[in-house]
């Protein structure tokens, strides 16, 4: 997969970035230093994480980012990757009441930083967004800390394309570069799904699709292979996935061409999956989570492959 550089920026992606949600609950310490270092040996250079990834395990707190900060420290290096975080989650109690005080996005920040053992991350993310704030106190916020040299970029999770082009009309006003990236929820499965359980996520749509071609903004898709639901659907059979939000008609349809797909080129479904956002018709990098040696080896292998628009003719109306 080729690498993408974002404008403006000295950032150049890989064509995968690693999702981190599962560390320190199905990986961690020496088996989990195994799956990162495959991944960068790979060609890999994306380390996705955010403050409240694993707090949904009573625990610790920010485990994700602790046995990531774990692993940096052993290694003693962080400069052959992109470091990228999220802060300003609401709490799990209370999901539609936004976090985006500038005092409550400074202690995530810090507390983030401390738990990475890092002085600085290389993107860092409003991971929800408040309507309630304006823009302009919102990009101040972030402009502070880059300033600080706490962050070198950041980027917006799950904001809708009028408040990205608020943003944008802003930072150029400001002379500011603005927003690098944007995580939404973007893969085959998408046109075709029911309600998704979290309404706070943003799934991508047409009009953030356009918005994008024409931005320096990058998409980066998350859950870009479904959820597993797909992988689960071959496996397990339609009965088993009824309750799932990818299983309907349409997906049940691209499911059938996909299996043919896979077995055509001889590849996984994660290729097939991360295959086809990597043939859009403008540059994006999904990330993608492994959770044991089995899961990257598959992961590692979809990274190394050449895709072409024309394998996926087939889901052209996608």
């Amino acid at each position: 997969m080729k690498t993408v550089k974002i404008p403006d920026t000295d950032l150049i992606l890989s064509g995968i970035g690693l999702g981190t949600a599962q560390a320190g609950i199905r990986w961690s310490g020496e088996s989990g230093d195994r799956l990162l270092e495959t991944y960068l040996e790979a060609g890999g250079n994306i380390i996705d994480t955010a403050h409240v990834y694993s707090d949904w395990v009573p625990g610790e707190i920010a485990r994700s980012e602790r046995v990531l900060g774990d692993w940096i420290r052993r290694r003693g290096r962080r400069d052959d990757f992109i470091l990228m975080t999220k802060g300003a989650h609401p709490r799990f109690e209370s999901m539609t009441t936004g976090r985006l005080s500038k005092e409550e996005v400074t202690s995530d920040l810090d507390s983030s930083l401390e738990k990475l053992g890092v002085d600085y991350v290389d993107v860092y993310f409003y991971h929800r967004d408040d309507e309630s704030r304006t823009v302009e106190e919102l990009i101040e916020t972030m402009e502070d800390f880059r300033r600080a040299g706490k962050i070198r970029y950041y980027a917006c999770s799950n904001w809708s394309t009028a408040r990205m082009k608020e943003a944008d009309a802003y930072c150029e006003k400001k002379g500011y570069r603005g927003f690098v990236a944007n995580q939404a929820m973007y893969n085959i499965g998408v046109k075709y799904m029911g309600t998704y359980p979290d309404a706070t996520m943003v799934i991508c749509d047409q009009e953030m699709l356009d918005y994008h071609k024409n931005s320096k903004n990058l998409l980066i898709p998350y859950m870009g292979i479904c959820g597993g639901f797909f992988h689960a659907l071959a496996k397990k059979g339609q009965e088993a996935m009824k309750d799932n939000c990818f299983c309907t008609e349409g997906n049940l349809r691209v499911a059938e061409d996909l299996s043919k797909l896979c077995s055509e080129k001889g590849w996984s479904m994660t290729q097939a999956l991360l295959g086809f956002i990597a043939t859009r018709e403008f540059a994006m990098v999904p990330l993608a989570a492994a959770s044991n040696e089995k899961q990257m080896a598959d992961l590692t292998a979809t990274l190394q492959t050449e895709f072409s628009a024309k394998d996926f003719e087939m889901f052209q109306e996608l």
